[in-house]
Formats: C-alpha cells, structure tokens, sequence
C-alpha cells in the first residue's frame, strides 16, 4: 500500500524493503526509510558544547536540591511521626483501625511539615546561590558560604535579631564544613591523577 501510493514497488506484506522518497537515498532498514550517511557524523559527538563548562551550574542543581531536600524531609519527618505515632497511641492504650489511624496522621502530618521546612530552605539557598553566581560572574566556595549565611539570616529572621543571627551562623558553619570537605575530595582527586 505504501509503496503503490508513493510510486514504488514494494512487498504487499510490508517484508521487503521500502521504496526511498528521493531516488539517490538507500533505505537504512525495511523501517527506517533514511540515509545512513545522514546519521553519522564527521566529528566526534560531545554532550558539551566546544567551550562550555564540563559541569551543570548552579540553576541546573538548584532543582535536584530543592526536590531531594523535599523527600529528605518528608523521609526524616515521616520516620519522626511514626515513633511519636506509635509512643501516643500506646500511652492512650489505641488499637486497631483507631491506633493506625492516628499513627498515620502522625507520619502524615510530621513529615509533610519537615519536607515543607527543607524545601523553603532548599529554595532560599539554591535562589541566593544562582543571584550570587549570576552577579559575580563565576560560582566558587564564597558564593556557597554566602548563599548559607543569608538563608540561615532569612529563615531565622522572623524569630528575633539574636535567633536570625544564630541561623546565619549555623548557615555558614555548615557551609564552611561542606567547603573543606569538597575541597580536600578535590584534593584528592589532583593526588591520584599525578601518581
């Protein structure tokens, strides 16, 4: 059928090979009807472009940060409201479909507050990091510790001067913490490479 509406001869049963639209293209298989020389190329192929930089940037990481730090909350958070589930309904002496009942509302409730918590965190360090990066121009271990300070400044910021200023604090030991330790990985990997 397709090949008499295109002109061609072909196999009636469609096991032969398919008739090429142009005359100078000879079909790949009987279910590809291209040329393969339109698919190899001449240069090697490459998932960077010739220039660009070998790793994703901060935009690009920001959303595998705010996800995982959404089902890390949810994970911690649900592990959390199950013990509290299990603790609450002994002590009230529950059972049955009441005891599962309440223990899931525990899980529930426990870890869709912590996922909401790592996620607003999550957010705000991975939106300081891109405008950090953006602005400076280049995405190195101050924009990492700076991104920290201000999400630990932001989040706390509504609990009191002295609690906002604990949370930057905690935001840049943590930064700094991360910093070292990706740096010494690093340095390792410079170690191995020249021995």
């Amino acid at each position: 059928m397709y090949a008499q509406a295109y002109g061609g001869q072909g196999d009636n049963n469609l096991g032969g090979p398919l008739p090429s639209l142009s005359p100078n293209v000879r079909p790949l298989s009987p279910f590809l009807n291209i040329d393969p020389n339109a698919i190899r190329g001449t240069q090697p192929e490459f998932i960077f472009p010739e220039g660009a930089a070998r790793q994703r940037g901060r935009f690009e990481l920001a959303f595998s940060q705010i996800g995982g730090s959404c089902m890390i909350g949810a994970a911690i958070g649900g592990g959390s409201g199950l013990y509290k589930g299990l603790k609450a309904s002994t002590l009230a002496g529950e059972t049955g479909k009441l005891r599962r009942t309440q223990v899931l509302n525990h899980v529930m409730k426990q870890g869709a507050a912590s996922a909401n918590t790592l996620g607003v965190v999550a957010v705000m360090y991975s939106g300081f990091g891109v405008l950090l990066s953006w602005g400076r121009g280049e995405d190195d271990e101050y924009n990492t510790m700076a991104a920290a300070t201000a999400t630990g400044l932001l989040f706390k910021s509504s609990a009191g001067a002295r609690r906002c200023l604990l949370g930057g604090g905690v935001g840049f030991a943590l930064a700094a913490l991360y910093c070292l330790w990706s740096s010494r990985v690093q340095m390792d990997n410079v170690r191995k490479m020249h021995f």
